[in-house]
């Protein structure tokens, strides 16, 4: 069983190599930031931040805050827009990585993407894990 600094590093291992396959040029801060590399999107740099994201069932969940060992004990902390343009989660069941952008990660504990469709038939307010998939976005659109 990984660590979470191991899956940490998995995933963003994983997200570099999903942005080189389709030609996206990758950089890694030097200094601690709230962001783990930056993509060269059409000459704009996009901070992103890596996540592991866990399949359960129908749904891979991407959870969007960082949690740190304090005197007080654990505390979390939720990312904003403020803090990266992309959250790319890596579910190694799926081998797949997810883009989520500011707009939709903002101030959120995390993003739920649905595989296949609900048994209720629900589909509205649903984030249908395909429109999210790496390789399927349309980059020239993403960023801010």
């Amino acid at each position: 069983m990984l660590t979470s600094d191991q899956k940490g590093a998995v995933a963003e291992t994983a997200v570099a190599h999903a942005a080189a396959r389709v030609g996206i040029g990758v950089l890694k801060p030097l200094a601690p930031e709230r962001y783990d590399l930056a993509f060269d999107v059409g000459g704009r740099l996009l901070r992103v931040q890596c996540k592991w994201a866990s399949r359960r069932r129908d749904v891979v969940t991407i959870y969007c805050y960082s949690s740190r060992r304090g005197a007080t004990g654990l505390t979390r902390k939720t990312y904003s827009r403020n803090d990266t343009d992309l959250m790319v989660g890596y579910c190694s069941e799926l081998e797949r990585c997810y883009v989520v952008s500011a707009e939709r990660f903002d101030g959120r504990h995390q993003i739920d993407l649905r595989l296949t469709p609900t048994r209720n038939r629900q589909s509205l307010r649903i984030n249908w894990a395909r429109d999210y998939e790496f390789e399927r976005l349309d980059w020239a659109t993403l960023g801010p």
